[in-house]
């Protein structure tokens, strides 16, 4: 797997199988988290597959988006049965990778991605709606599969969003200390520091000892809030974990 596009490809042609393989009874089944059905958590990737190719085309053309746009394609998702809120997201989805893959090189050098006031070039943007649909998809899977883990090809390619988690999505419980973490597939090695200031994770080398192993996918579904008991793998010491749990609390 070269970059994230590619990962991106795969993980729509996955979840369109996943989708597929389902009855429409199993719309309506408990996603994760449990406040949100199949057909939900669809919703929410179809509808945000709107907004992003909206705003590539805004991009491109030098033209704000529209302030209540967003909330404007809300409006129409929950709206939407369940069945349309599934299968119209496939298509939103389709329709938006097939966007990403046609853009020139020239187009994909103006594109940026504004949120607030931050922006973010083609290749981080694409990397962003690459978390959004594979935890997602983990998010359906796992109503129908416990042990499911991400997928493994996007796996590296995620570990570039953890700057953003940190910054937005991390919450320091008091404890002002630091914890070494090695992660396996890939290897990684880590310094996550709380301090009155928030939480930082920064990759460190020579750490003779670190406080948690884990796998790579399952530090990544830690930092997003997908690491509860009965989804860590086994093997894996608990000591921290809880700790980190209430760091990581998810969304």
């Amino acid at each position: 797997m070269t970059n994230a596009l590619d990962a991106l490809e795969l993980s729509v042609n996955h979840l369109r199988s996943t989708i597929e393989g389902l009855s429409e009874d199993q719309y309506v089944t408990s996603a994760y988290p449990t406040e949100w059905t199949v057909a939900d958590v669809m919703s929410h990737i179809g509808s945000a597959a709107i907004i992003f190719k909206r705003g590539i085309d805004d991009s491109l053309n030098e033209r704000e988006t529209p302030p209540k746009f967003n909330e404007s394609v809300w409006d129409v998702w929950n709206a939407k049965t369940p069945h349309a809120q599934v299968t119209d997201s496939l298509d939103a989805d389709k329709a938006l990778l097939t966007r990403l893959l046609e853009m020139t090189p020239e187009e994909t050098d103006r594109y940026f991605l504004s949120m607030g006031p931050m922006k973010f070039d083609f290749d981080r943007a694409v990397r962003l709606r690459l978390g959004e649909h594979v935890f997602h998809t983990w998010d359906i899977e796992e109503a129908f599969d416990p042990q499911v883990t991400l997928q493994s090809e996007a796996v590296p390619f995620l570990f570039g969003n953890l700057e953003l988690l940190m910054r937005f999505a991390a919450k320091p419980t008091g404890n002002e200390h630091t914890l070494h973490i090695r992660t396996i597939d890939p290897q990684k090695e880590f310094a996550l520091t709380q301090s009155v200031d928030g939480v930082t994770l920064n990759e460190v080398e020579d750490v003779e000892a670190f406080d948690l192993e884990l796998p790579a996918e399952a530090f990544l579904r830690l930092a997003y809030g997908r690491l509860d008991e009965k989804h860590t793998p086994a093997g894996i010491d608990p000591t921290h974990l809880d700790e980190l749990r209430r760091v990581f609390p998810g969304s």
